[in-house]
């Protein structure tokens, strides 16, 4: 019998993760200690974007400049 682990015991330190309803919708993301929404890396921003219908520019305020491409 394998022993159940949560979700905060099976990430490490540096560890993103999502966190999607039984119906699979995204609810939101766990970003690590010491890490703050600015530090979203790419490939989780075109995940989101992609797979869950999220605005780009969700992750992006006025000062910042939104990709060319995204895939």
């Amino acid at each position: 019998m394998s022993r159940r682990i949560t979700f905060e015991e099976s990430l490490e330190h540096d560890d993103w993760g999502l966190i999607i309803d039984k119906h699979g919708r995204l609810k939101g993301l766990f970003i690590p200690d010491g890490a703050n929404e600015d530090d979203v890396p790419d490939s989780i921003i075109q995940l989101c974007c992609s797979q869950f219908g999220i605005d780009i520019e969700e992750f992006y305020n006025d000062e910042d400049e939104l990709p060319d491409v995204v895939h």
